[in-house]
């Protein structure tokens, strides 16, 4: 029963996620992945364009169980460097258990383009492993994104995840997902915040997600957020020190129950 369980679960997280994209960092989680504007060193995983934001040096770790199923735990990494023109970054992701897995890993660069605009590009290599003698398969993917600070409070994000629409396989062609995304959000006051994106896989309908963070008290913040197709409830909580960001949370699938997840960001202040 629990690898029919695990099976059905995998078939909604390749529909949610795609083959290839899978979000990471707590606080995105918490707030339904509507994060294409975060400036924060998981934008490395979000929108590459936001790294240009960070002034830091920072480094991240996240973990995921999905649907509280060993056979769905994901672990992430993202690094941003920041350098005296633009910000190098480099991290990693996995997924799934020793009988399939799969990983990506990745260089990208982002840098200013004028005062209240930026872009960024990676490059990943990702791929796919099977147990019982099926082996695995890899490919490079490419994405790009695009990040405006119209005003202090008001940011807009775009991002492309697979530009090059890269192969996984020969067999009915078979092919890493391109997922678009293009999002906003407002910061109404130094306590609350609103965001709203639209998700398209070339593959699958356009996803919406929206996201509320809210400031309790100094350093601790409480998160909520609501995706569609599937309907997917999330949420979570922060507290964050000067140099170290504790975050964690909880996603609730209406059909396959709760996936907590938990990150961690050290910024080594200036």
């Amino acid at each position: 029963m629990r690898k029919i369980i695990a099976s059905i679960a995998c078939l909604v997280v390749l529909q949610t996620f795609g083959q290839g994209w899978v979000p990471a960092g707590a606080r995105s989680m918490s707030l339904a992945n509507a994060s294409v504007t975060f400036e924060d060193v998981w934008a490395f995983h979000n929108n590459p364009a936001a790294l240009a934001e960070v002034e830091n040096f920072s480094i991240g770790l996240s973990y995921e169980n999905r649907f509280l199923l060993k056979e769905l735990q994901s672990q992430g990494l993202a690094v941003a460097i920041p350098l005296k023109v633009g910000v190098i970054s480099v991290g990693g992701h996995m997924y799934g258990y020793n009988r399939f897995r799969s990983y990506k890993g990745g260089l990208g660069y982002s840098m200013k383009l004028a005062e209240k605009i930026s872009a960024g590009v990676q490059l990943n290599y990702q791929g796919i492993t099977l147990s019982d003698g099926y082996g695995s398969k890899g490919n490079m993917t490419a994405e790009a994104g695009v990040h405006a600070n119209v005003t202090d409070n008001w940011k807009i994000g775009v991002s492309v995840f697979n530009l090059n629409r890269a192969k996984l396989s020969d067999y009915e062609d078979d092919r890493f997902s391109t997922i678009m995304r293009l999002g906003t959000s407002y910061l109404f006051s130094k306590k609350f915040l609103l965001a709203i994106e639209a998700e398209k896989d070339l593959d699958y309908s356009f996803r919406f997600k929206s996201g509320l963070e809210y400031q309790v008290v100094d350093k601790f913040f409480l998160r909520a957020g609501v995706a569609t197709v599937p309907l997917e409830l999330s949420f979570g909580l922060g507290y964050h020190l000067e140099k170290v960001h504790i975050d964690f949370g909880t996603a609730y699938h209406q059909i396959l129950g709760w996936s907590p997840h938990f990150s961690l960001v050290f910024e080594a202040k200036k």
